[in-house]
């Protein structure tokens, strides 16, 4: 890290991490802000398109319908950003029968992260956004999977960097605050997030995201963290009452942009630039969600006509609705859900095969089945 690349409105301050070696501390929240009129109109407008999106959710006749969908979506863009790969196929195929390993490990990473957001949103229940619930976060979307020797739910005990793969310290990008500062810094960022604040939530949520990624708290998975915050922090507050807003796309389609942004907050206070790209964020994935979920919403619609102008049955009927919340079924996992009998879950299966809604995946004896329609709007960029 290049402390020339610093200027004297960092927002911050730097330590020795080691010999030859600086870190970078960040001040603590909140930091000195005068919003222009851009940066006013961009907030406007984010909140706006999240208004529409927490209207969709409000109206959803099922709590559970689309939901699983776009967590999953998330989960895979997410773990995208992280060099991990699977499709919604792929991680849905596995979720019906997780006992059985996947043939790539990359799959039950992308599994944690769906069980480590799930956790979180459950979790805000009874808990607060909160270091603890972090390590939780964390502990969660290590479990069993690379890095679980990078102790899952624990913050970091040693100096860790940001850098190219292959890269030592004194040629990272960046290199957050030594484990004492970090510590600091966590107590302090934690004390934010509970404290009233006289900022707008969305420009709140983005001081939150970047301090988290400045601190860099874990060994590893702080990006997934820190993105699995977002949600919980909508939901927790109010703003969504589904978690049907995500930023992992945006930021995959602008990883370049991601970054930089991030790292000219460290290095010369460029707070205002950050918090328009946030924003454009919120903006452009709240209208990508509201789409996304009329046109699932629609599917939806279309199944149920068409099914009923074969006299579908009321179970049929439901049967239809699980899939928009799970999109991939096995005969033994309809029958529990639907808590009916295997012959009976094997006969509706069969008859939305025969429609096209469903397709089988395999000719083993407890075969799997898909929804690709709605997977192919989950996937669809």
């Amino acid at each position: 890290m290049d402390r020339s690349d610093f200027t004297r409105d960092a927002p911050g301050r730097f330590v020795k991490a080691q010999e030859n070696c600086w870190a970078f501390v960040p001040n603590p929240l909140p930091p000195p802000l005068n919003l222009d009129s851009k940066t006013i109109r961009q907030l406007s407008d984010a909140d706006y398109a999240l208004g529409e999106l927490a209207g969709v959710g409000k109206i959803l006749p099922n709590p559970h319908l689309l939901i699983s969908p776009f967590v999953r979506r998330e989960a895979v863009l997410s773990s995208r950003l992280e060099g991990t790969n699977a499709t919604a196929s792929e991680l849905l195929l596995f979720e019906i029968n997780p006992t059985k390993e996947p043939g790539r490990p990359d799959i039950r990473e992308v599994y944690n992260y769906v069980m480590a957001l799930e956790h979180g949103l459950d979790r805000t229940k009874q808990l607060s956004v909160s270091l603890r619930l972090m390590r939780e976060l964390h502990g969660a979307l290590l479990k069993g999977v690379r890095g679980e020797d990078r102790r899952p739910g624990e913050f970091r005990q040693w100096q860790n960097f940001i850098g190219k793969r292959g890269q030592n310290i004194n040629e990272a990008r960046f290199v957050p605050p030594p484990v004492s500062e970090m510590t600091v810094a966590l107590n302090e960022l934690e004390r934010f997030i509970h404290s009233p604040t006289e900022f707008p939530f969305l420009i709140w949520l983005t001081l939150i995201h970047y301090q988290f990624e400045a601190i860099h708290p874990f060994m590893d998975g702080n990006g997934r963290v820190g993105r699995l915050l977002i949600p919980v922090l909508l939901c927790e507050h109010g703003k969504l009452s589904q978690p049907l807003l995500y930023l992992s796309a945006y930021f995959e389609k602008n990883r370049e942009d991601y970054v930089n942004r991030l790292l000219r907050v460290s290095q010369a206070g460029e707070w205002l630039a950050w918090i328009r790209f946030f924003l454009l964020g919120v903006a452009e994935q709240s209208r990508d969600a509201v789409r996304r979920s009329r046109r699932l919403l629609e599917l939806r619609e279309g199944y149920r006509v068409k099914m009923q102008k074969r006299r579908a049955s009321a179970l049929l009927l439901q049967l239809i609705d699980d899939l928009f919340a799970y999109p991939a079924t096995t005969v033994s996992g309809a029958r529990r859900r639907l808590n009916v009998t295997y012959p009976s879950a094997k006969m509706n299966i069969e008859k939305l095969t025969q429609a096209g809604i469903l397709n089988k995946s395999d000719a083993s004896h407890n075969p799997s089945y898909i929804a690709p329609e709605i997977v192919a709007i989950i996937e669809m960029d």
